[in-house]
């Protein structure tokens, strides 16, 4: 075993939040992955509008590369409120709109791309990304996976832990009102989120570790660096993780949404119930807590079947449906939604379960264009551009 390593906790103003939203490029004449974000972030960097740091001292909102050449990142900056951060996505939306629409590339959200293959894209041109798909091979080749993640600032490095582990009660909530993954590869996988299930097949993804103690992360930290596993902490990628350098607890459990409207929303959600638990904490309660088998579990059935299913809900291994899981759980919200300034987007989650989720749209495009999955592509453009669900007739 390894000497601990030294994993400093950043200051971060309690309950600030900040959206990370992975995005694909699509070549609008085909529908299929682009293999364009150096040529974008060549162009966007050219335009260094919004690059210097705010008026707070803050990061600014920027776009980044990613693992796969056919995606960018948006990343807002550090924000009060999740409409403070939506604004900054829709601001990056327009910079990057400026640079694709005469590319004739399109925008893309969800979790995965219907029917693009892994065979045809291209790594990103960095060693570290090099390194990664030398070690993952036919896993990392198949990682055209998109996600949406939450920072959520935590003001005193104790409370990092209980928050995650807390926050492995509510995946299935998460998952099933996100999931947007239910084809690959041309195919239809019958599962909600298949990307879920798809990026815990590299090391060191997944669901978490559930320590205890901070000395245990240290001391796992270390022990993955000492035998080449990872560089870094920031390599761990679990579905929630503390990310130590920011200070933040980084909920990374949503499928890519495909509109900002739905993005706003789930993260609204990951804000209320940091803050939430956050506030149980300091009233010196227990947070709840799932056995890590019922985590596991709880997983999987939001992956398999989204809104519709049944989800172990305590310790106990009581059990109901998931939709009534989410509705018990606004209710128990909206007094923290009003607190810290989002409760027209959290309210937005009942129409998540009222029309449905992406995956739910996707399939009834599908089963409208005979199994076209061209069509259910460019449904998913079509959101991204009006910047909401859409109708799926």
């Amino acid at each position: 075993m390894s000497s601990p390593a030294r994993l400093g906790f950043g200051a971060s103003p309690r309950s600030t939040v900040g959206i990370e939203w992975e995005i694909g490029l699509v070549e609008s004449g085909s529908a299929d992955l682009a293999q364009s974000a150096p040529q974008v972030l060549e162009a966007l960097a050219r335009d260094d509008a919004g690059r210097s740091a705010d008026a707070a001292g803050g990061p600014a909102p920027q776009v980044t590369g990613e693992f796969m050449k056919n995606t960018i990142e948006l990343v807002s900056g550090v924000c009060r409120t999740v409409g403070q951060a939506g604004a900054d996505l829709e601001r990056l939306l327009g910079r990057v709109r400026a640079v694709t629409d005469p590319l004739g590339l399109e925008l893309m959200g969800g979790g995965t791309h219907p029917f693009a293959r892994g065979a045809d894209q291209q790594v990103g041109d960095t060693e570290r990304y090099a390194r990664i798909m030398d070690r993952t091979g036919i896993w990392g080749a198949q990682l055209i996976i998109w996600g949406l993640h939450v920072h959520v600032g935590v003001e005193h490095r104790d409370k990092a832990l209980p928050l995650m582990r807390a926050m492995l009660t509510y995946f299935p909530h998460l998952q099933a009102l996100s999931a947007g993954s239910p084809y690959w590869a041309g195919e239809h996988t019958g599962y909600a989120s298949n990307r879920s299930l798809l990026f815990q097949q590299i090391p060191s993804s997944g669901l978490p570790v559930a320590f205890e103690t901070w000395q245990e992360l240290e001391t796992y930290a270390a022990d993955l660096q000492h035998v080449g596993a990872v560089e870094g902490f920031n390599e761990v990628h679990w579905d929630v993780r503390p990310s130590p350098a920011l200070g933040t607890l980084e909920v990374r459990v949503c499928d890519g949404p495909t509109n900002l409207t739905e993005a706003l929303r789930l993260a609204a959600l990951v804000h209320c119930l940091v803050e939430h638990l956050s506030t149980l904490l300091d009233q010196g309660r227990d947070l709840p807590v799932l056995p890590p088998w019922f985590v596991q579990e709880n997983k999987f059935r939001s992956a398999r079947y989204g809104l519709d299913a049944t989800v172990i809900l305590d310790a106990e291994g009581n059990q109901g449906p998931v939709t009534d899981a989410i509705a018990k759980l606004l209710v128990e919200l909206e007094p923290v939604a009003q607190r810290i300034g989002c409760a027209t987007e959290l309210a937005g989650i009942r129409d998540i379960v009222r029309t449905g989720a992406s995956y739910q749209r996707q399939q009834a495009v599908a089963a409208a264009h005979d199994g076209d999955l061209t069509a259910v592509v460019r449904a998913m453009l079509r959101e991204m551009r009006e910047g909401r669900p859409l109708p799926s007739a």
